[in-house]
This record gives C-alpha cells, sequence and structure tokens, in this order.
C-alpha cells in the first residue's frame, strides 16, 4: 500500500461512520464483485438485481466496466499495468460507496484472481462478495452484441479476454451462477436470495 503523503490529512474519522449510514439507510453495505467474460451477462443481470433491491427499499449503487471506463478511468487500456489500475481504482471507488453504507455492484471482467484478491484487499474480505457469472466462451461469443469477440477473432482487437488474454476462474466464489438455459431475471433473483440475510441489519 502506498503511503499517505505527509500533506495530506484524511478527515474520515471525523465524518459520521459507516455505522450511522447504515442505521439511517436500514441495511448493511456490501460490495457484489461480478466477474466473467464479456458477454456473460453481468451488467444485465446487475441491472435487474438494482431494481429488486430498489423495490425491496435498499439503496444499491452500480459500476459497470463501460460506464466507469468512458469516464474515471477513460484514460487506461487494456494492458496488464492498465487492468490492474482500473481494478485498483474502482474498488477505491466501491469502498468510499461501502463506507456510506450502499450495497455496491461491480460489473467487470477482473481477468485474474490476482486482479480481484487486489480489489478484496482495498475493500475488505468480510466486505467482499464474489460472484462468478458462468457463462461458457461459446456462448459468451454467440451473444457478442458488441461485435467483440468477432473483432478479436480477427486480431482487430488485441488483448481480449477469452481470446488473445487468460480469464482465471475463481476457485472458490462466493456464488456461482451458471447462467446457461436461464434468465436475468432468474439469475438476479438467486443473487439477491443469497444477499438479503447479508445486508439485513440485526
Amino acid at each position: 500500500m502506498t503511503p499517505v503523503p505527509q500533506h495530506i490529512h484524511p478527515v474520515a474519522n471525523h465524518l459520521l461512520q459507516r455505522s450511522d449510514k447504515e442505521a439511517l439507510l436500514a441495511q448493511r453495505g456490501a460490495v457484489v464483485w461480478m466477474t466473467g467474460l464479456s458477454g456473460s451477462g453481468k451488467s444485465t443481470i446487475a441491472i435487474a438485481l438494482e431494481k429488486q433491491l430498489h423495490a425491496a427499499r435498499h439503496y444499491v449503487v452500480v459500476l459497470d466496466g463501460d460506464n466507469v471506463r468512458a469516464g474515471i478511468n477513460s484514460n487506461l487500456g487494456f494492458s496488464d499495468a492498465d487492468r490492474t489500475e482500473n481494478i485498483r481504482r474502482i474498488a477505491e471507488v466501491a469502498k468510499l460507496f461501502l463506507q456510506n453504507g450502499a450495497v455496491v455492484i461491480c460489473c467487470f471482467v477482473s481477468p485474474t484472481i490476482a486482479i480481484r484478491e487486489q480489489a478484496r484487499s482495498i475493500i475488505g474480505a468480510n466486505d467482499f462478495l464474489e460472484v462468478f457469472v458462468d457463462t461458457p466462451l461459446d456462448e459468451c461469443e454467440r451473444r457478442d452484441v458488441k461485435g467483440l469477440y468477432a473483432k478479436a477473432r480477427t486480431g482487430e482487437v488485441k488483448d481480449f479476454t477469452g481470446i488473445s488474454a487468460p480469464f482465471e476462474p475463481p476457485p472458490s466464489p462466493a456464488l456461482r451462477l451458471t447462467t446457461t438455459g436461464l434468465t436475468a431475471e432468474a439469475a438476479a433473483d438467486q443473487l439477491l436470495q443469497y444477499l438479503l440475510p447479508r445486508i439485513k441489519r440485526n
């Protein structure tokens, strides 16, 4: 961890604490880290889950790969170093929302175990719920609404996870969603049932 420069003085200890925010929101904060290949259904499931949580009166924030790369991480590419920095920034943003009592849904390929462990270490193991959206590569290619797999196959897109760059499945995720033959709503409901006991305040 990079040391805080001497001229920077964080004020977190003087602000209202996470417990105060959670009491106001009547929920416990958590970070749902959804990993899987491009086209596996992460964002679609997250959108459905956000609606379900909102209907149940939970405060939820969705951080999605395309939206983040269009904004705060627009200066990053897809090299190993840039992927690592992309996830580091996302994890720090997720942690800020977590500390304010939010349920944060993160939808990122985050292709390696090391890069996801980096996120876990920033967010905190007790609040980091790793969800593997397990969809076979051929199914992801069939969906390919962005045309990225076709471009990766021809070499037009470089360093594309699953084709020219590796994806390391989580060895022991908190939850595995096997999406073949499962609608996004049904997958989101599985995730909701797993999540609700963990965000319920005692």
